[in-house]
């Protein structure tokens, strides 16, 4: 006798049924509270009966829903015996006494738990029991906060519902997201609501659905659909029409990869490079016009990152030096939400003005003495740099320390599969304001004039009344103070520690060199080159390390051809 009939006669039957007890759940439970739902479902007994109770609580907005399934399944809501009838959910709160005891707060309404003398309650863990949930309860409880996650205001969140409904390929979520896609205004959950219906349409039986769904994958460039239709062109052999589809959506799709590959490495070799710039512009100051070679460049962009360190601790809970085995309480102002974030915006001008400073006295106590005397100078510096290393060391640890991003710096846009990350979109506009700013002051300011006149001509500057000596203490301040504002911004992208300089001290020498020495237009443009170049070719190299050695041979043999760099430097001095 065929047993099929009589199978799908009981299926029929336990889906009516199933209905059956969610329908009347939701009736009788219409006017109580997604709390006290929840707690009608932890006494119930009837497993049937749980499920249904879970499920009347699908469309409804209450936080709490989320919170307490959470709870239940993470089996932190306990069984309180009142009496040998009568048990109550709790959530244990607040911290253990000796004995092992908490305060307790009733599931139902929120409140405290009260003992028989009106006092509130402290139970221990261990005497009572969890909330009973199995595998199919917690499925039960999935798919109601899915469908919360589905009407949440943050349209990221929507998307990360949509996108677990489309991987599950579960037919019954297709009517809720179509009803979804009428009223929904996001372009990106949009997007993102045609690749879940489409990827769940693969697995329907009808193959001219299957083709449509796969033209549809193949038209939004589906980078996530990759798997499923290599799956579903081994499971379709037998069917050339879908076979053919899939090739062809494959294809397509592989191509849009490689779109997003290359734009995606351009636009961070353009960030790459534009922290390469704001890491060098202070570097073109000082070695570039000055002639200066200061190893310890790198150090006073960690003085800027520290420095950014120092605010954002002042900004929020204080901080705890021991400098030298001193113990130092720094005292925070306990900032929170867009008044903590702002403590970026403060740390710029503040990392500018203390690098300066420390510019300032290396330029008096050491850089002045060695003038003319690059050797000297080369090796003055680098011991300088170890110097300030072991300092920051004594002061802030040798550990690396944390800074971190404010709002508007940590998330990102997403275009076409493409993520534009604030923080970098942030470092490409700061190099801008950067560059313009130093092009103004060197051709727009008096400071510009006696910098641009020293520079070409030493003793004629001096012979005209120039203090050359105080121009050469602001123009270094100047470089140092630049070289802070690229350590606050590389705090942003990185832990900060006694080392952070020397990772960029060797690319900014070159960036200098290629570009030309004392030229800023080459410095920007040697900085976004090699940028550009590192990240294109680890691209299409797919090998970070082979991608910066062809760099660096590039950067050799360019200097090979031309020496003096992009532009060469011309100068009425009779000394070069």
């Amino acid at each position: 006798m065929d047993r099929r009939p009589r199978h799908a006669i009981s299926c029929i039957l336990q889906l009516v049924s199933s209905i059956g007890l969610f329908l009347l759940a939701a009736i009788a439970h219409a006017d109580d509270t997604p709390r006290q739902i929840i707690v009608k479902a932890i006494l119930e007994e009837d497993a049937d009966k749980k499920a249904a109770l879970i499920d009347s609580l699908s469309g409804k907005s209450d936080p709490i829903i989320k919170t307490l399934l959470t709870d239940w399944k993470e089996d932190t809501i306990y069984l309180y015996k009142i009496d040998d009838d009568h048990k109550v959910p709790i959530l244990l709160t607040g911290e253990k006494d000796a004995d092992g005891n908490q305060s307790a707060v009733r599931v139902e309404d929120g409140q405290p738990l009260m003992d028989k003398d009106g006092k509130p309650a402290r139970v221990a863990a261990a005497d009572m029991d969890t909330a009973e949930h199995d595998s199919v309860l917690r499925t039960h409880m999935k798919s109601v906060l899915d469908l919360q996650e589905l009407a949440a205001p943050d349209p990221e969140l929507r998307i990360q519902a949509i996108t677990t409904f489309g991987m599950s390929q579960e037919p019954d979520k297709l009517p809720v997201l179509r009803a979804m896609q009428k009223d929904e205004k996001n372009g990106n959950v949009q997007h993102a609501l045609q690749e879940a219906i489409a990827l769940i349409q693969l697995k329907n039986e009808d193959p001219k659905v299957q083709i449509a769904a796969v033209k549809e994958l193949a038209d939004l460039g589906s980078i996530r659909s990759r798997d499923f239709l290599t799956q579903l062109r081994v499971d379709a052999k037998d069917n050339p029409d879908i076979a053919k589809a899939v090739q062809a959506a494959l294809t397509s799709i592989a191509g849009h990869i490689r779109t997003v590959n290359s734009v995606a490495a351009v636009f961070h070799g353009l960030s790459t490079g534009s922290i390469l710039l704001v890491a060098s512009i202070g570097l073109a100051i000082t070695f570039g016009l000055m002639g200066v070679i200061n190893m310890a460049h790198g150090e006073l962009i960690a003085v800027g990152a520290y420095t950014t360190y120092v605010v954002q601790n002042v900004f929020g809970s204080g901080l705890e030096l021991s400098p030298f085995g001193h113990r130092l309480a720094i005292p925070g102002l306990n900032l929170g939400g867009a008044a903590y974030d702002s403590y970026f915006l403060t740390s710029i001008p503040l990392s500018f003005l203390v690098a300066a400073l420390v510019g300032i006295l290396l330029e008096r106590g050491i850089i002045r003495f060695l003038y003319r005397r690059p050797l000297e100078s080369l090796l003055a510096t680098w011991g300088v740099s170890l110097v300030l290393q072991q300092l920051f060391r004594l002061v802030f640890g040798a550990n690396n320390v944390q800074v971190y991003s404010p709002h508007y710096l940590s998330s990102h846009w997403t275009f076409f599969d493409i993520e534009f990350e604030w923080n970098r979109i942030f470092v490409i506009c700061f190099a801008v304001v950067i560059v313009l700013g130093t092009h103004l002051i060197l051709t727009r300011t008096s400071l510009g004039l006696l910098i641009r006149a020293v520079t070409q001509n030493r003793i004629m500057a001096a012979c005209m009344g120039v203090k050359t000596e105080r121009v050469n203490m602001l123009t270094f301040a100047f470089g140092s103070g630049l070289a802070g504002l690229a350590g606050a911004f590389l705090s942003q992208i990185g832990n900060v520690g006694p080392s952070l300089g020397q990772s960029y001290i060797i690319d900014a020498f070159m960036t200098v060199v290629v570009g030309g020495v004392g030229k800023l237009l080459g410095t920007v443009i040697s900085a976004l080159g090699i940028g550009v170049s590192d990240q294109s070719l680890q691209q299409i190299l797919d090998n970070p390390v082979l991608g910066k050695i062809l760099v660096l041979v590039g950067i050799i043999l360019f200097l090979q051809w031309r020496p003096a760099g992009i532009f060469v430097t011309k100068s009425r001095s009779l000394e070069s």
